[in-house]
């Protein structure tokens, strides 16, 4: 199948592993991601991926209990490394190549990312999975993202989550909330909308970096985006 893109970097939340257990990692929705992943990048796509580590810690919630910031934000650039770890094992059980890469140096856990490493082992079919955040402290993995969407350059960020799209308000909370089909930078901004932090968005506006918002919980919604489907929200 012919696809739209041919480099993307997928976020995926920390949350979002946890499935029905409300923490830690489940293994069948692990199984689930690997699935979608290892299935475009047979299709030609390159893949790289940066997963959040809220569903173990969460820097910021960890500062409003008493502890200190920096730490707490180190503590959760570990989070995002569990969480990339079990998603390479899912991959290479089904045969997917995967790479883990680490903002900070922790071998022999992963490689220390450089951009021409992970673009190498996507040029080689490898899914290149980069860990810890930027590296540094107050900064989350939403621009995380964007920084290595940019370095790596992808054609798209695509942000998985577990609804379908941007919406005008929260659509678990308020029934009356519409979707958009596509939305700019400028208004993301300006209506306040939580699609991904301010840092973010203005990064992904700065550099010309479009960002897919999709629901990845269902089964084959990955290639579908891939294939240019208009099923999430569209933020350019």
């Amino acid at each position: 199948m012919r696809t739209k893109y041919k480099r993307v970097l997928l976020k995926l939340s920390g949350e979002s592993l946890m499935g029905h257990q409300g923490y830690g990692i489940d293994s069948e929705r692990l199984g689930q991601y690997a699935a979608q992943i290892a299935e475009v990048v047979q299709q030609g796509v390159e893949v790289a991926i940066v997963i959040g580590g809220g569903n173990i810690f969460r820097g910021l919630q960890g500062a409003a209990k008493g502890f200190d910031r920096v730490k707490g934000d180190q503590m959760g650039m570990l989070a995002t490394t569990i969480n990339s770890l079990a998603l390479s094992s899912a991959l290479e059980s089904i045969g997917q190549p995967a790479r883990v890469y680490t903002a900070i140096n922790m071998f022999p856990i992963g490689e220390q990312y450089g951009n021409r490493r992970a673009i190498e082992a996507l040029e080689n079919g490898i899914v290149a999975i980069i860990a810890g955040g930027t590296g540094n402290p107050f900064f989350t993995t939403d621009t995380g993202s964007a920084l290595r969407g940019i370095e790596i350059g992808a054609d798209v960020m695509l942000k998985g989550t577990r609804i379908d799209g941007v919406y005008t308000a929260d659509p678990e909370k308020d029934p009356t909330a519409t979707k958009f089909s596509e939305i700019t930078y400028d208004e993301v901004l300006s209506r306040g909308l939580r699609v991904m932090d301010l840092t973010a968005t203005a990064l992904c506006k700065e550099n010309g970096l479009p960002i897919i918002v999709f629901d990845m919980d269902t089964q084959g919604n990955l290639a579908k985006v891939m294939a240019g489907e208009p099923i999430g929200t569209l933020v350019y």
